[in-house]
């Protein structure tokens, strides 16, 4: 059966529609992310192909599956759909009170101290705009932004370059131990495994622990250890009980207000080594809202968390610092 004609001007939507089926590799997984049904997100794919006169998918198959034209057809329009993307950020640059939408990410370690008021400075600075605010971990924020469900983030910066983003570092958060307040153990025979202290570490999927963990091989110390957990509130409470101890951050030991009169925070013993967060950012995002909210995070982190803390612990300035 011949097809029915397909309308005459080619759809922005089709062509988003169909990168992302293309990505997912289902119509209900495309269809959970941009909200419209099956059925709808269906009916635009057949427009396309009907427009084209050619078969994008393989439609019986499941998953999704590309045909050799359809492969050619999305290698070409990734690259349209990313500077008609840029486009539109950039002709809206300078008019933040007409955004219409702005999806950010954040690492949990600045969901309470930061976020909150982040959000309402951008909701007044930005009046017309529907936010959706998202929190994860480092990798997860880095793979939406590469998949375009978040327009920036604030994450850690992972070891490898990230050419397809771009990424402002914000702050130098250096890895410190955090003891038990009551211990009367050597700092050094802690680190080196060499008491019954037990060592509690971040989950090894997380970045922060790959970091900790290549630091200490490159000190060729190896520590056992029988605790694991991806949660900082978690650590520091088994911390503050006498459990054992851990390597973090300051920023993650600001957060554990309710443990620190249990805590006790020392310099990493040897060379100093470091994290740093920053505000990582889609290619086509748009200038100005990075610009205000790269500007008010560097004032809410100030204000809201290094200054209290250093004000507490003076031996962390120099190493606890915004990243200019």
């Amino acid at each position: 059966m011949p097809r029915q004609s397909a309308p005459k001007d080619l759809s922005l939507k089709w062509l988003e529609l169909f990168q992302i089926c293309a990505q997912k590799g289902s119509l209900q997984a495309a269809s959970k992310e941009t909200g419209l049904t099956v059925s709808t997100v269906s009916h635009h794919l057949r427009n396309l192909e009907d427009h084209l006169g050619v078969e994008l998918f393989d439609h019986s198959r499941r998953p999704m599956v590309l045909t050799p034209k359809g492969r050619v057809f999305l290698r070409n329009i990734d690259v349209a759909l990313q500077l008609i993307r840029k486009a539109k950020a950039e002709a809206s640059a300078g008019s933040l009170t007409e955004a219409s939408y702005l999806r950010v990410g954040t690492i949990e370690d600045f969901e309470s101290d930061i976020i909150p008021e982040l959000a309402v400075h951008l909701s007044a600075k930005m009046p017309a705009c529907d936010f959706m605010y998202h929190t994860d971990s480092s990798h997860a924020i880095i793979e939406m932004l590469r998949d375009r469900q978040l327009d920036l983030g604030i994450s850690t910066t992972p070891s490898e370059r990230m050419h397809d983003l771009q990424d402002r570092p914000l702050l130098r958060d250096p890895f410190v131990i955090v003891l038990p307040k009551v211990n009367e153990e050597a700092l050094d025979d802690i680190v080196e495994g060499r008491t019954k202290l037990q060592f509690l570490r971040f989950s090894s999927n997380l970045i922060i622990a790959r970091q900790i963990e290549a630091q200490l091989r490159r000190m060729g110390i190896s520590i056992s250890h029988k605790f694991e957990c991806s949660n900082n509130q978690t650590l520091m409470s088994m911390v503050s009980a006498g459990a054992g101890w851990t390597i973090t951050t300051p920023l993650l030991y600001s957060r554990a207000k309710q443990f620190q009169p249990k805590l006790c925070m020392h310099p990493f013993p040897g060379k100093n080594f470091a994290r740093t967060l920053a505000l990582v950012a889609t290619p086509d995002c748009s200038r100005s809202a990075l610009e205000l909210v790269d500007a008010k995070t560097r004032s809410l982190i100030h204000e809201r968390i290094l200054a209290p803390l250093l004000e507490d612990i003076p031996w962390l300035s120099g190493s606890f610092k915004l990243v200019e």
